[in-house]
């Protein structure tokens, strides 16, 4: 039997920093969790944002019990009351440490209360109104823009960020100049962790897959599959009910026909009285 491995804590993490490159699957479900773990991946993260997810997380906590897991609160929280509160249910449910979008002031504040959170820099799909979906930091202005907010992340006490969509030489670069862990996502191999999501490492949805990533199976088909085998096996039960070969004998409940037939006897006999009012 296998010793259960040494679940990471943000100390570990950190001393790694440099030393290798961490794998990292964002998953969705127990069994993507427990499917990760038993693959052996450093790191894992969730979403928790909505009431589903939050209910979530426990199982998926007890799915991977030896797995570092980040939780993914909401976006656009209100304050940093909501945020330390959101943040602080989070690690009671289990969660490793936090991901935030929010600003450096808000990272702050949970850092100053002693929650591990991940910030967000490069590409960050809900500020996409201001750049558009592309690359970012591809130009001088726009690469020293990022290394700014690397900073005032790292400053405001945010022990990693997630980089989405960065040069990778730039993304080397930032790695080297920051004690943050900088989460590759679409930034190249130079960072700390290499960061997918569950649904593109499976092939899990019907939409493009993004440029950098990359699918390992074909789940989207199989599930189809999955929905066309249902469909026949439901046909073929209603088939078999309306035409009678379904319930067969050997599906059936037997009764003594003697005590059966006592029963009747009793019941015909012994009617019970009209509850109908007159």
């Amino acid at each position: 039997m296998l010793r259960p491995r040494k679940k990471y804590t943000v100390h570990d993490l950190q001393q790694l920093k440099g030393k290798r490159c961490l794998t990292h699957i964002h998953v969705k479900s127990p069994e993507e969790a427990a499917a990760a773990e038993a693959a052996g991946v450093d790191l894992m993260s969730c979403s928790f944002d909505s009431p589903e997810s939050q209910a979530c997380l426990p199982r998926l906590v007890a799915a991977a019990p030896s797995s570092f897991l980040s939780a993914a609160t909401l976006h656009g929280m209100a304050s940093s009351e909501e945020a330390i509160r959101i943040g602080f249910r989070a690690i009671e449910l289990g969660a490793s440490s936090l991901y935030c979008s929010a600003s450096p002031r808000i990272i702050e504040a949970m850092a100053r209360e002693g929650l591990p959170v991940v910030g967000h820099l490069g590409l960050i799909p809900r500020h996409i109104t201001w750049t558009g979906y592309r690359a970012i930091g591809k130009t001088e202005a726009e690469a020293r823009l990022l290394y700014d907010r690397m900073k005032s992340l790292e400053n405001a006490g945010a022990y990693a960020a997630e980089l989405e969509c960065v040069p990778h030489q730039l993304a080397r670069f930032l790695t080297s100049q920051t004690k943050m862990l900088l989460m590759s996502l679409g930034s190249g191999s130079g960072c700390d962790t290499q960061f997918l999501f569950s649904c593109d490492i499976l092939g899990d949805y019907d939409e493009r897959l993004p440029r950098h990533a990359r699918a390992y199976r074909n789940f989207l088909e199989e599930h189809r599959r999955l929905h066309s085998e249902r469909v026949v096996a439901f046909s073929e039960y209603i088939a078999d009910v309306k035409e009678g070969r379904f319930p067969e004998r050997g599906h059936l409940v037997e009764m003594d026909p003697f005590t059966l037939q006592r029963v009747i006897d009793d019941i015909n006999l012994k009617p019970l009285p009209s509850t109908h009012p007159h």
